[in-house]
This record gives structure tokens, C-alpha cells and sequence, in this order.
């Protein structure tokens, strides 16, 4: 009995701990930034560690690929940094204050018979697809930049510069009547038909998982093709880099979806107990939200910066020496 007295205390603990609610909640409101900063942390030792294990592989191909890691988190993290905060401010007022923003119809209809607003399944889905669709728009400038600061990455040896977060912030907050402006843009998106029916008919579908994965082939097709036309890195690297990007995201993708699935029912059970212990939580509601849009994120960034770098770098090498995968070279002008 004294046994299952401490078992129970302790996963008690896990449910009720105050750091995961407040990682949690941070998932919920702003999805992207939770992605960023999850994506910096396994960057910086995990993905390079599992590069520097992959057996038989080229020690110059190693660093390449774990130079890229790096600049493409820093480089993804500061993007997202910027420009999350607007629209998390933005959504924040109107989980706050609805009537101010929406209109009394697109209230009730997103509500849908739910007690409050931010409890409505289609208002979850249509507030998370700005929070997490950050993702895809600084896709495509974090791949340019991650392949401009490669070469800075490599010469430096893992050296990273201090980034001017404060200075990005003040940039590209929106304040004063900018942000009213803004979250009242945002309002009328959500006032559309378009956008209320899209969010009904979605609001079951498991779309967090589909964002993160778009958003990571996006990336990887763009930086694909910044490094096939830099001039800054040398041609005799530019295969395998490509060949491992290209395996690390499509192999991450289909294991992510695998585990997704897999995952279904013990997620439902955690919910289900995470519900139980809190039930008095004001916020239980927003960390709820949180498992389910944590949960995708944690998943694809463990299996690409953990279990994928170790075997694509082995298979990127195998295909940088093998001369039918030639890739031909597009210079800027092409």
C-alpha cells in the first residue's frame, strides 16, 4: 500500500508541476515561438551530437551538417521571435475581450454551444492556424538565412553570435493604435464565412500535425535551393548537405506521422488525468490546448534532431560519393 501511496504522489506531481502548465500554456498561445525555442534547444546538442556519431561518414560533411542545424535554429528562433509577437498580442485581446473584436454572430457561431469562446473547438483551430502558420511564412527567409550564415557558422566553429533580441522585438511589436488596428484585422478575418465554415470543418482534424510538417517541407525545399545556388559554400559539399536535408525531413515526416498515430490513445489518457488533477485550474483549458499543439511539435523535432541526423548523414554520405546523384549547380543568375 505505501508503495502505490508514493507511485500515485508521484505521477501526481507530474500532472500538477508548474513548469510543464507553464510550458503548456506557452504552447498554446504562441505555437511557433514554443516550435522555435524547442527547434534552438535540440539543435544546439542534439541534432550535432547524433551527426558526430553517424559511423563511417566524412568529417567535413559532419561539420556542414551540424553548422546548418545551428544557423537554421538561430536563424528560425529570431524570425519567429519577431514576428509571433504581434499576433499573439492580437489574439490574446480577443480571447479576452471577443465582443470587442468579433462580431455577435461570428461569436455565436464559433462558440457552437460551448460556454465560453476560447472552449469552441473552430475557435481553437482558426486562432491556432495565425499561431502556428507563422511557421510557414518565415520558412522561406529562415532557409535563405540559414544558408547565408553557414559559412559564418563553420569558420567560427559552432561559435554563435549574440543575437539583438531586444532591438528585433522593438522593431517589429506593434503598439498604441497599430496593435488596435491589428487585432481588429485579425477580427474581421475571423467575422468571415469563409474563414468560420474552413474552421467547422476542420476543427477535428489533427492540424497541428499537418502544419508542422508543411512548414518543415517548405523549409527544407527552400533551403535546397539556397544551397544549390550560394557561392559561399563549396561545391564539393553542396551534395551531401542537400542529400541530408532532403532524407532528414522526408524520413522525420513519415516517422512523425507514424508516431502520431501510435500516440493517439496514450495522449487521450494523459489528457484525460492531466484533466482530473486540475480540475480547478482557470487556465486548464489553454494547457489542454497546449498538450495538443506541444504534442506534434515535440514529436517531429525529437525524431529530426535525434534519431533522423544519425542515419541521414550516413546515407547523405553514401550519396555524396556516389556520381550518378550529381546534382546540377543553378548559379544566382539562373
Amino acid at each position: 500500500m505505501k508503495v502505490n501511496s508514493n507511485r500515485d504522489i508521484s505521477f501526481k506531481s507530474i500532472y500538477t508541476n508548474k513548469a510543464l502548465k507553464k510550458g503548456l500554456e506557452f504552447a498554446a498561445d504562441d505555437g511557433a515561438l514554443f516550435a522555435a525555442t524547442a527547434t534552438l534547444l535540440l539543435s544546439a546538442g542534439a541534432r550535432p551530437a547524433a551527426i558526430w556519431l553517424a559511423p563511417h561518414t566524412d568529417k567535413e560533411n559532419k561539420i556542414v551538417a551540424c553548422a546548418k542545424s545551428i544557423a537554421s535554429s538561430g536563424a528560425g528562433y529570431l524570425l519567429t521571435l519577431g514576428v509571433s509577437t504581434p499576433f499573439t498580442n492580437a489574439i490574446s485581446k480577443i480571447d479576452n475581450n471577443p465582443q470587442k473584436y468579433l462580431k455577435p454572430e461570428t461569436i455565436k457561431f464559433l462558440k457552437n454551444g460551448s460556454e465560453k469562446l476560447y472552449q469552441s473547438k473552430s475557435y481553437t483551430f482558426a486562432t491556432q492556424l495565425f499561431k502556428l502558420g507563422l511557421g510557414l511564412i518565415v520558412a522561406v527567409p529562415k532557409a535563405v538565412l540559414t544558408c547565408a550564415g553557414m559559412p559564418f557558422v563553420m569558420q567560427k566553429v559552432f561559435h554563435k553570435p549574440k543575437p539583438q533580441k531586444q532591438q528585433q522585438q522593438e522593431d517589429l511589436t506593434f503598439k498604441g493604435k497599430g496593435s488596435e488596428k491589428f487585432t481588429h484585422g485579425i477580427g474581421k478575418i475571423l467575422d468571415t464565412k469563409g474563414m468560420q465554415k474552413f474552421s467547422d470543418r476542420f476543427k477535428d482534424s489533427n492540424f497541428p500535425m499537418h502544419i508542422v510538417a508543411a512548414t518543415d517541407a517548405l523549409n527544407t525545399g527552400a533551403f535546397i535551393h539556397e544551397i544549390n545556388r550560394s557561392e559561399k559554400i563549396e561545391e564539393k559539399r553542396k551534395k551531401a548537405l542537400i542529400y541530408n536535408a532532403g532524407i532528414s525531413t522526408g524520413l522525420s515526416i513519415i516517422s512523425s506521422y507514424i508516431l502520431d498515430k501510435l500516440t493517439v490513445k496514450p495522449t487521450q489518457k494523459f489528457i484525460e488525468k492531466f484533466k482530473n488533477a486540475n480540475l480547478k485550474d482557470p487556465n486548464l483549458d489553454k494547457q489542454i490546448e497546449g498538450i495538443k499543439i506541444a504534442k506534434p511539435i515535440l514529436l517531429v523535432g525529437c525524431v529530426y534532431y535525434m534519431l533522423i541526423p544519425f542515419i541521414s548523414t550516413f546515407l547523405a554520405d553514401i550519396a555524396d560519393h556516389n556520381p550518378k546523384l550529381d546534382i546540377p549547380h543553378k548559379s544566382k543568375k539562373s
